[in-house]
């Protein structure tokens, strides 16, 4: 409950303490984000206030802090403002006054107008039973005349102990690559100008005290719910100001209001943690209290795309879907290559028929074998895209992005379907929906391979990624409004478009391209910090990676893809009955420990760059998986002992080698290992267990009881 009903008001949640301060008619100022302070009195949080306040001296210009969580130039920020637009050039430096604030339990909801400038904003600050706080804003048009909106972008305030920045970086197969530097003076900024959040995007936006990890260190990070494009700041000014800020990064003359018109602008989450896994923790949980969160058990898949690419027959695939269910897989999907004339990536997408020639008997007897065989099946669509050579842009050749210079730049063969067409939208949510219907779809793997830099309405010229991503969240929820159970799978050139905004609507990411164990080691941890390892899709590749060329056993790609949402992409018509059966044991090594992967807190022990040490543990303590890689060759050997974050410390656990597949070789294995180990959880952590002495790109997996 909020500590009084006075102008500074405590939320307190979740471990989560945020003092605002709502004096003078202002914009909310937040004044505490981070620790629970406790119980604080109305004097408490008077001289909270009070001691928060510097001297100004004689210029306002040189105020620090507090700042609005919308600083305005008109109140003497000189930042990054948080409204930017014009109308016919004036009303370009808003400020919002005479606000007014409703407060409740979770939350408060302030609405102010500038006049003269004819807007009103309407900004609501939510803190979750979790710990999560989050910022929504409504900008309305009270003009008579259009106003152009250029950006609103939300400011979360930091401490000044928060002196390093850690956000990540990436490429195509290679995704969320940690990258830390000092916050310095100035803004470090982060764009995503692709239509989508991108695959170098930073789904977590940090600042915390130099050093922190995941086990320790205060930590505070910003994440955007937007898949289109977006900004992320960090901002520190010479008066000592430290901001985390996030909002959509709308193109020129891309949004603007007409009289009455309201942009509501992508929410803003905000978590802070003593150390990374905390923060984990709580955004985890945060994401499973959702009412749209999967219920059901995560099933085992295959998927055919890197076992058979576009080389479809039915006699092929239905070994495939047969060979599947022996496995224990538990949904078969279908990937790109069925529609008409698709024959290769340079034709056809758009064209969302069955292709006659490969399925003369259409994909109604493969869908039904499946479900006889009791597993759900799933089906490829790229809905946001079009290739040149295909049916549909033949017809519609006013349906594909026209930025003014033609339909631009192939990539990947393909263009943009302006989804924002009311004609083009209709047309693919009717084939998809109808293919869903007859075919019994449980499961769309919606991908999303083309960004889109000449994004413009053909008709206009006009930009159209905000349209764009917001007629690709309608599609998404009509297809769920038409069929209740369908699932969908977010894909974009592998983990291009993960973020809050797609996860509202999705229940699956495709984390990466590349399923080589060695990158996807560091590729899930990161993932991980934001999505929950049962939204997570982890497959098991190739031998020889198809991304790589790496070459890797069974069981290291097992033992890591073992973590998340487990799927297979092996062409499991050619295994041979012993690689068959010994991808069925780590198959069902996963469906007997899912629940507690999908269940319990997700930690990781800091450790140096060669060695992971990755963890589940149960809520209530009882159980606990870990895993253990080596990546390189440490300098030093043998490897630093395994210190196991994340248990009860006062409690007593068996330890023993989880191994579905071949046990830690003799002349690798320390004592402990071979008869198992019982010890508290405060000594596996401080104290912890001599390490087996692995060869690179090896892991072994623990499985730890309470006792």
């Amino acid at each position: 409950m909020p500590s009084t009903p006075s102008d500074v008001v405590h939320l307190r949640r979740g471990g989560t303490s945020v003092v605002v301060d709502l004096t003078a008619g202002r914009l909310p100022r937040i004044l505490h984000w981070g620790a629970d302070l406790g119980e604080l009195t109305e004097p408490d949080l008077a001289d909270l206030r009070r001691a928060t306040l510097p001297a100004i001296g004689d210029s306002a210009v040189t105020y620090p802090q507090p700042v609005p969580v919308i600083p305005q130039l008109a109140e003497g920020w000189l930042g990054r403002p948080g409204v930017t637009g014009n109308r016919s050039g004036r009303a370009f430096a808003p400020w919002f006054r005479d606000a007014r604030n409703t407060v409740a339990e979770d939350r408060i909801e302030t609405t102010a107008a500038d006049p003269e400038s004819e807007l009103t904003l309407v900004l609501r600050i939510v803190l979750s039973a979790e710990g999560v706080v989050t910022l929504d804003c409504d900008l309305r048009n009270d003009g008579t005349v259009p106003y152009a909106v250029d950006g609103v972008e939300p400011a979360l305030p930091v401490p000044d102990t928060a002196d390093e920045l850690l956000d990540l970086t990436g490429r195509w197969a290679l995704e969320r690559v940690p990258q830390r530097h000092p916050f310095p003076v100035g803004t470090w900024l982060r764009e995503s100008r692709g239509g989508k959040p991108g695959l170098d995007h930073s789904t977590l936006f940090a600042a915390g005290v130099a050093g922190f990890g995941f086990e320790g260190g205060p930590v505070w990070v910003a994440h955007l719910g937007w898949s289109g494009n977006q900004l992320l700041a960090a901002e520190r000014t010479p008066a000592g100001t430290r901001h985390l800020r996030a909002g959509e990064l709308l193109l020129s003359g891309e949004l603007v209001l007409q009289p009455g018109d309201v942009y509501t602008a992508p929410t803003v989450y905000g978590a802070w943690g003593d150390g990374l896994n905390d923060l984990t923790d709580r955004m985890h949980r945060m994401l499973r209290a959702r009412p749209q969160h999967p219920r059901s058990v995560r099933p085992v898949l295959s998927n055919t795309w890197e076992a058979v690419y576009f080389q479809h027959d039915l006699d092929k695939l239905t070994r495939f879907a047969e060979r599947s269910a022996e496995l224990g897989v538990e949904r078969f999907v279908l990937d790109d290559g069925w529609f008409t004339g698709r024959r290769d990536d340079t034709s056809s997408l758009g064209d969302w028929e069955v292709d006659p020639e490969v399925w003369p008997q259409g994909l109604d007897g493969l869908a039904a074998r499946v479900h006889e065989l009791g597993l759900q099946f799933g089906l490829w669509f790229e809905p946001e895209m079009v290739n040149l050579d295909s049916h549909l842009a033949r017809a519609h050749p006013e349906w594909v992005f026209d930025g003014g210079h033609g339909p631009g730049l192939p990539s990947r063969h393909q263009h943009v379907l302006d989804l924002a067409h009311p004609g083009a939208y209709a047309h693919v949510l009717a084939q998809i929906s109808a293919l869903v219907d007859r075919l019994g779809i449980d499961y769309i793997k919606w991908d999303h391979n083309r960004y889109l830099t000449d994004a413009g309405h053909s008709s206009t010229g006009r930009a159209g990624v905000h349209e764009q991503t917001l007629a690709a969240y309608a599609m998404m929820d009509e297809l769920k409004r038409r069929h209740p159970a369908l699932e969908i799978e977010s894909c974009a050139s592998g983990g291009g478009r993960i973020d809050l905004g797609v996860l509202e609507r999705t229940d699956r990411v495709w984390s990466s391209d590349c399923n080589d164990p060695h990158e996807r080691v560091g590729i899930q941890r990161w993932t991980g910090v934001l999505v929950p390892p049962e939204l997570q899709g982890t497959h098991i590749g190739a031998e020889n990676s198809h991304t790589t060329h790496r070459v890797a056993p069974l069981d290291f790609r097992a033992a890591t893809a073992f973590w998340g949402n487990l799927g297979v992409e092996l062409d499991l018509s050619r295994l041979d009955d012993e690689t068959f059966a010994h991808l069925k044991a780590w198959v069902d090594a996963h469906k007997r420990h899912r629940a507690l992967l999908h269940t319990g807190r997700t930690v990781r022990a800091d450790t140096t760059a060669e060695v992971r040490v990755d963890g589940v543990v149960a809520q209530d303590g009882s159980e606990a998986v870990f895993g253990f890689t080596l990546l390189g060759r440490p300098a030093t050997w043998p490897p630093p002992r395994l210190r196991l974050p994340g248990l009860d410390p006062a409690r007593r656990y068996r330890v023993s080698e989880l191994a579905p597949g071949v046990p830690v070789p003799a002349g690798q294995r320390p004592p402990w290992l071979d008869d198992g180990v019982v010890a508290t959880g405060r000594t596996l952590h401080v104290h912890g267990l001599e390490a087996p002495s692995l060869d690179p790109d090896r892991a072994m997996l623990l499985h730890l009881t309470a006792v």
